[in-house]
């Protein structure tokens, strides 16, 4: 199917409308279309336009956008299937708000509190189901991956590929949720340690790309009788905003980041390319570690949406401009999704295995305890007393809690009563009395440490069991029945607004192709004048078509422009780190650093090979597989990729200088 995308609008702000700028974006919710008009551009150019799944202008609601868009894609995601939802535009355009929104205020949450929301009440409604939901939260920091919840935030996390489950990031932490406020307080954690800044384009602007991740894992039986389990994985992804070195006014580390997060987009906007050419090859993906992540989303096993996010201001027309082209591109990618049914490494069955395993071990305990309680009775009945009292016993015991305490009471006062008949006993020899008073008295600590440990089971048994989640059991249903009825309405109306947008679509489309069929002439005079329209129509389109062809070659002169901007910054940056090379480390340490280097394929960098002794004081041969071998380059180029990293050569500018 193919990837979904929407446009959203911003109203303008008041910076836009006191600096005097106009209005350049007109959007047509009903027929799903953006205008957007050049203000540079002659009377006579016609704006440009371009058409969606959907468009929702500077009045649209947080809800509006989530129950035409966003809601089938999460049912899918609890069907088993993988989804992904972005947002992509330029930065301060609206993408953490349409992410995220004001988690105070009901009406402005964004997309992943109302998908928490949904997901733990389709949760609650379900019947004989059992569900694991878990969260993970990272962020790309100048093409570096890092762990939001993790305590160690300096710590840079490795992307890997595994054949089955394609690519993965090693060690990210994952918490199991169980309920919206333990997923709320997941996300607040990880938003706190997010890497945010200033810049003239926007107060509060995201420096990274931040990724949430959902894993829902559902257990249930199917027609044959056996336990299946599905697993479907939710990536919220908040991209951080492409934006001009000349528009940014920034300083410091700032103009490094949007280096950074524009090369990193100009990777996903080559994928795209890639997968909508058709010709291609080769996709792009290891160009960065975002497409990376991105690649079941982009033309995988996935259902994605996008939502391209527009300024309307005519100082914005540029990056407007720029991100409908990204957006027009993209509706073109096919992905292919599917369910994923019985995964080998799910966690919701390693958790049904441990349960069933304590329990075994308490129902173990439990039936020992009656065992022993009957062989008591047994006893006290060939000594003469009467056992009637204890025969309906075992019938009223109803749980194996009950059965647990009652035989360990029981066992702790025959303890006692032996040791008491013992002492009392004067016929024994003060030895064995004593002798028979410590074994008395280790029996009892023995029951004492049975208890302690059947306590410790039960426990841990009753903490593996709660985080499961069992649709209609464990969560309370707090919706009545009337609230679950306005959403299936809400879920109607969206569906019968977006079959009328897709047909209004299709009309206007087949109105064009027929108009010529259709038409009839009363004279020669009519047929001219309706003719010559047409021609100057055409004429209109062509001059469109040459215009949008010196605007690509425009767009293309402004990125190459960045790139060569990108690109002597790090050539800045390298010659820096030659300049140490030369004047601060002896050959010798020079020699050693060259000679531990090497590269590794699989992430597509520079490492040091650990000093592992190999019989002498030798070192580890360096690997030369195609996971990890030598690449040909310059000895200072190596070694100065590998000091950034090393802290006894990092010298600032100003020191050097």
């Amino acid at each position: 199917e193919a990837l979904k995308v929407v446009a959203r609008c911003r109203p303008m702000s008041r910076k836009e409308e006191a600096a005097g700028y106009e209005r350049v974006l007109e959007l047509d919710v009903k027929l799903g279309q953006v205008s957007i008009r050049n203000p540079r551009a002659s009377p006579g150019e016609l704006p440009k336009t371009f058409t969606f799944d959907a468009v929702y202008d500077a009045s649209s609601k947080q809800a509006d956008l989530y129950d035409e868009t966003v809601r089938p894609l999460i049912d899918s995601v609890l069907q088993g299937f993988n989804g992904t939802i972005f947002a992509y535009g330029q930065t301060g355009t609206g993408k953490t708000y349409t992410m995220q929104g004001a988690w105070a205020e009901p009406e402005k949450r964004g997309i992943i509190p109302i998908s928490f929301e949904h997901i733990f009440t389709h949760i609650s409604r379900s019947q004989n189901q059992q569900y694991l939901v878990r969260a993970s939260y990272l962020e790309i920091y100048q093409e570096e991956i890092r762990d939001l919840l993790a305590k160690d935030q300096s710590k840079k996390l490795e992307l890997k590929e595994n054949p089955e489950t394609g690519v993965y990031i090693k060690d990210l932490s994952s918490f199991v949720t169980k309920n919206v406020k333990e997923i709320e307080h997941v996300m607040n954690l990880g938003s706190q340690t997010r890497s945010v800044g200033s810049t003239n384009m926007n107060e509060h602007s995201s420096r990274s790309h931040a990724i949430f991740l959902i894993t829902i894992e559902c257990s249930e039986t199917g027609p044959d009788g056996e336990e299946h389990i599905r697993v479907g994985k939710l990536n919220l992804v908040d991209l951080a905003g492409s934006e001009r070195q000349s528009k940014m006014g920034a300083h410091g580390e700032r103009p490094k980041e949007a280096s950074k997060i524009n090369l990193s987009l100009s990777a996903l906007g080559n994928v795209i390319s890639a997968l909508v050419d058709g010709k291609s090859t080769h996709i792009p993906y290891r160009d960065s570690k975002l497409t990376r992540l991105l690649q079941d989303s982009l033309g995988g096993n996935a259902k994605t949406i996008m939502v391209a996010t527009l300024g309307p201001a005519s100082h914005s027309y540029d990056e407007s401009l720029s991100t409908l082209r990204f957006a027009n591109r993209a509706k073109n990618i096919k992905n292919k999704p599917r369910v994923n049914e019985d995964p080998k490494d799910t966690l919701l069955r390693e958790f049904q295995e441990e349960i069933v395993r304590l329990k075994a071990q308490l129902e173990k305990r439990g039936m020992l305890g009656k065992k022993r309680r009957r062989s008591s009775r047994r006893k006290k009945a060939v000594d003469g007393e009467s056992a009637m009292e204890n025969e309906g016993e075992d019938d009223n015991e109803d749980g194996l809690e009950k059965n647990m305490e009652n035989y360990l009471k029981e066992q702790k006062e025959r303890l006692e009563e032996e040791k008491a008949a013992i002492q009392d006993d004067h016929s024994l020899v003060s030895e064995e009395k004593q002798k028979l008073l410590q074994e008395k008295e280790k029996m009892i600590e023995d029951l004492r440490k049975e208890q302690e440990a059947t306590e410790l089971l039960a426990t841990k048994y009753k903490a593996m069991e709660s985080k499961l989640l069992i649709g209609g059991r464990t969560i309370v249903d707090h919706t009545n029945e009337q609230q679950k009825m306005l959403e299936l309405k809400r879920q109607e109306i969206a569906e019968q607004k977006r079959r009328e947008r897709e047909m209004q679509q299709e009309m206007l489309l087949r109105d064009e192709e027929t108009m010529e069929l259709r038409e009839t002439y009363t004279s020669l005079q009519q047929e001219v004048e309706i003719k010559t329209k047409k021609l100057k129509k055409l004429y209109a389109k062509l001059q469109a078509v040459k215009a949008e062809i010196q605007d690509q070659h425009d767009e293309y002169i402004r990125v190459r422009q960045d790139l060569e901007e990108a690109q002597n910054e790090q050539t800045r940056e390298l010659k820096l780190k030659y300049l140490i090379i030369e004047n601060f480390i002896p050959p010798e340490e020079k020699n050693k650093i060259m000679n531990r280097l090497y590269f590794d394929g699989e992430e597509d960098q520079w490492k040091f090979q650990p000093l592992v002794p190999t019989g002498g004081n030798q070192m580890k041969k360096r690997p030369t597989s195609a996971v990890g071998y030598k690449r040909p380059i310059s000895q200072y180029a190596r070694v100065a990729m590998a000091m950034g990293s090393h802290p006894r050569y990092r010298v600032s500018e100003r020191a050097l200088v």
